[in-house]
C-alpha cells in the first residue's frame, strides 16, 4: 500500500503506543501469492481524495460523520475535521474505530460501502513518486487541422509527488524492482532509488479504480 497524497488520521479510541501486525494478501486476485504483515497504529495516512467534508453524490469513501473500512483492518468513523486556522486547509481527521470490525475476525456484523487503503504513520517510509501520462493531449498532435503541435503538449505528462508514504515492506526496494500499489497502478523503482537513502518510484501503468462505486 502506498499513499501518494497523504492525509493524517488519528483514531482517538485506539490505545496510544499499540501496534498490530495485520495479515494482508499480497495480491487480492492471486490468493496463491501469499500474505504479508502490515503494521497498524493509532495514527495512519489515507489518500486526500478518500475524504470529502461535503460528499458528492455517490461518494462512498470517508465523510464527516461517515464510515469506511480500512483495507485489511477496521471500520472507522470520522468524528471531527481539524483545519489550519489561517488557510482553512484540512490538516487532520479525528476518527474512532470499531474494535469488533477487524477484517478476518468480523464480530460487529456491520457492513459499509467504502474501502480505503492506508499506511501506519509511525512506520511509513517516505518516497518520491513520478506519475507519467500521455505527452500530448490528443492522439495525433501533428494533424493538419490541429495547428502548432506544441500547443497540445500535456502539462500534466509528468507529476512528481515528493511526500508519499509507503508501507515498510518495500523500504529496501532496489532499482528495477516492480510493484503494484493498491488502487494506484504498476510501478518500478527508478535507477535513483536508494540514492541518498531515498525511495523513488515511476508509474508504468495506471489502474482503473474498481472501488470507485462501492
Amino acid at each position: 500500500m502506498a499513499v501518494l497524497r497523504p492525509l493524517k488520521l488519528v483514531l482517538e479510541n485506539y490505545p496510544e503506543g499499540q501496534v498490530e501486525w495485520l495479515e494482508v494478501e499480497n495480491n487480492p486476485e492471486e490468493p496463491q501469492s501469499g500474505t504479508r504483515l502490515v503494521p497498524f497504529s493509532r495514527e495512519i495516512y489515507i489518500e486526500q481524495e478518500d475524504f470529502m467534508e461535503v460528499p458528492a453524490k455517490k461518494f462512498h469513501r470517508l465523510t464527516l460523520g461517515g464510515e469506511v473500512r480500512l483495507k485489511g483492518a477496521y471500520i472507522i468513523r470520522c468524528e471531527r475535521v481539524v483545519k489550519d486556522a489561517d488557510t482553512g486547509k484540512i490538516t487532520e481527521l479525528s476518527c474512532t474505530y470499531d474494535p469488533l470490525s477487524k477484517s478476518g475476525g468480523e464480530q460487529s456484523g456491520r457492513k459499509v460501502k467504502g474501502t480505503s487503503h492506508w499506511v501506519s504513520a509511525p512506520h511509513a517510509v517516505e518516497a518520491e513518486v513520478r506519475l507519467y501520462d500521455n505527452l500530448f493531449s490528443q492522439a495525433d498532435p501533428e494533424d493538419a487541422d490541429a495547428g502548432d503541435f506544441m500547443i497540445h503538449l500535456n502539462p500534466s505528462s509528468l507529476v512528481v509527488l515528493d511526500d508519499c508514504k509507503v508501507e515498510p515492506s518495500i523500504a529496501a526496494a532496489v532499482p528495477g524492482s516492480r510493484y503494484q500499489f493498491l488502487r494506484q497502478g504498476y510501478f518500478y523503482s527508478d535507477p535513483e532509488c536508494q540514492a541518498n537513502g531515498r525511495l523513488v518510484f515511476n508509474r508504468i501503468v495506471g489502474l482503473k479504480d474498481t472501488w470507485a462505486r462501492g
